[in-house]
């Protein structure tokens, strides 16, 4: 038998205020926060599900598919740091309260009169549009119920909503808002669609990892396994399983709070999304299976941990979460999962060992890397570097050149490949093709095969990136400047009763990266919404009445500049 090390205990911590704290490490206050929107809690998101290369760190909070509902503060404090994004999330305000927390408020369409005006003179001071500052406790202090701002779809929002968190203020560790007693209404237990079976055997995990599915079916928090079976295992092998949780008021599928895996009735894995470090928001990826997840779309959760994964998500874990049994009896299993709100569903199987020769991973030869280790490859043509753990595993590493692409000014090289996950930036050089014209050495980059830019500084015949994920590369050139299409503007124009000079802008490959305007040669905040690609100013007290000299400067990555010219009149 297994000797399990770790028991059950820290998980069964009880708190005296709500269930949902029933599997938490921390007692937080509860009702000292209110909801920031008056409206039903509605959830198209929860805290921690499976996001693209992160956990979803807050809630986010339906708003009818409408914009300007007031958003409100959820506590007495000051608001801590003002930020507009270009992308991510937009407008955000953050508000720190005297209780050690900081809450995080997200998407905004636009922010109320005193906190507009900070910003609009922060944003002339440093002529920019998209800032990011901190504040003073004394510059705007807020009450709670104060209307601080209106919900929007700003940022990289895939429609309106208020995306909200609460953070510890100190470690800016993102928390479970339901953990402080903000609650949505929830009757509705957790469904688990899949369980899975790895063959390990004492390899890394990796793309080539054989696995197992087996279909599961049941209802009202009772699965099991469809036929039912016995899992056999031959050596060393680790479980993953597919689940999913609604609530009571919405029919978005959410992640769960706790998942937990169970051998004889002892805890051998578990996980509880209670707070998470964003330095740890890349080993999502190896808290899944990745490679399934990029060539399936399905979201297997792991129940054993590489060794370079660091969420601090995982509790109570032996032996990584691994399976090695040395005897043949018929061991019972069970995965527990939980919501926030205390629903729990189960999946009871079996589990056997069966003497033999294992069935061994695919053999793959490549360049030993180890996952501990500061990792170098260096070839006809190219130069990488991975910093130590930036690997969740050690690797075979494989590479392979093709032809020089159309339009490319290098071969192929095909990094590994995409399927494993990257903890954090590469360092990737492309030599280019010597006859590269000296003019041109600054306008190359490096794309990947999908021609997405990753940047690149040429030198000594190299151009060098940092890249996040292994895929295929090669070295392109930007010559074309950004795009600008006026909408309401003109030669000659008359802007009278007019609120605002708006533009389309856009990129063909490096992406925008910068714009500026002046009228009457004085700087104007331009406005930017790159989902849609609108650039706009806002006029106001200090447009001239008459005559306007307008001039608007668009500049790419590389620096391909784009200038548009007119006169207007107010």
């Amino acid at each position: 038998m297994l000797k399990y090390l770790l028991t059950l205990s820290l998980l069964t911590i009880l708190c005296p205020f709500t269930k949902a704290q029933e599997t938490s490490l921390t007692e937080y206050p509860q009702n000292y926060f209110s909801r920031p929107l008056d409206l039903p809690p509605v959830l198209s998101g929860n805290f921690g599900e499976i996001r693209t290369n992160h956990f979803h760190s807050g809630l986010d909070l339906k708003t009818n598919q409408r914009e300007g509902y007031p958003v409100y503060a959820s506590a007495d404090g000051y608001i801590s740091r003002i930020r507009v994004q270009i992308g991510g999330g937009g407008n955000a305000l953050y508000i720190s309260h005297p209780n050690g927390f900081t809450t995080v408020y997200m998407h905004l369409r636009n922010f109320n009169e005193r906190i507009n005006m900070t910003l609009k003179t922060y944003q002339y001071r440093m002529q920019l549009f998209d800032v990011d500052f901190p504040l003073l406790s004394v510059e705007i202090p807020v009450k709670k119920g104060e209307v601080i701002g209106w919900s929007g779809n700003t940022g990289s929002s895939g429609g309106p909503h208020l995306h909200f968190e609460i953070r510890d203020t100190k470690t800016e560790e993102p928390i479970n808002p339901q953990l402080f007693g903000i609650r949505i209404p929830d009757q509705v237990k957790p469904s688990i669609t899949g369980l899975y079976l790895y063959h390990l055997n004492g390899e890394p995990f990796s793309e080539h990892t054989p696995k197992q599915a087996y279909n599961v079916t049941g209802s009202a928090g009772k699965y099991h396994l469809n036929p039912e079976t016995i899992l056999t295992i031959r050596g060393e092998s680790g479980l993953g399983i597919t689940c999913s949780d609604k609530n009571s008021v919405s029919e978005n599928s959410n992640g769960p709070y706790s998942i937990e895996l169970r051998i004889e009735g002892q805890t051998i894995y578990s996980s509880i999304w209670e707070r998470f470090a964003f330095n740890d928001s890349r080993s999502m990826n190896s808290h899944i299976d990745y490679p399934a997840m990029l060539t399936t779309g399905r979201r297997i959760q792991k129940s054993f941990i590489e060794p370079g994964n660091t969420l601090k998500i995982n509790k109570n874990v032996l032996n990584n979460g691994l399976l090695n049994f040395s005897d043949q009896n018929i061991r019972n299993a069970q995965y527990i999962i939980k919501d926030i709100a205390g629903n729990q569903s189960e999946l009871n199987f079996k589990i056997k060992y069966i003497p033999g020769s294992s069935k061994p991973s695919r053999k793959i030869t490549g360049t030993k890397f180890k996952f501990d280790h500061a990792n170098e490859f260096d070839t006809a043509g190219l130069k990488l570097i991975i910093p130590a753990k930036t690997l969740f595993s050690d690797l075979n590493f494989v590479y392979k050149s093709a032809a020089r692409p159309i339009g490319g000014s290098s071969p192929i090289h095909h990094i590994h490949n995409r399927l494993i996950p990257l903890d954090g930036p590469v360092t990737l050089s492309i030599k280019v093709d010597e006859n590269l014209p000296v003019e041109l050495q600054s306008k190359t980059l490096i794309v990947n095969l999908i021609k997405k830019p990753q940047g690149g500084i040429f030198e000594n015949g190299y151009v060098t990136a940092e890249i996040r994920n292994f895929d295929g590369y090669y070295v392109t050139i930007d010559t074309l400047a950004p795009r600008i299409i006026p909408v309401n503007l003109s030669n000659g124009v008359s802007m009278v009763n007019i609120s605002k000079i708006l533009f389309r802008i856009s990129d063909n490959l490096s992406g925008i990266k910068s714009f500026n305007a002046m009228i009457n040669g004085n700087w104007v905040l331009m406005e930017y919404e790159p989902k849609t690609g609108s650039l706009w100013h806002r006029f106001d007290e200090s447009t001239n009445k008459g005559k306007n000299d307008f001039e608007l400067t668009v500049s790419d990555m590389k620096d391909n500049l784009s200038t548009y010219k007119a006169t207007f009149y107010r």
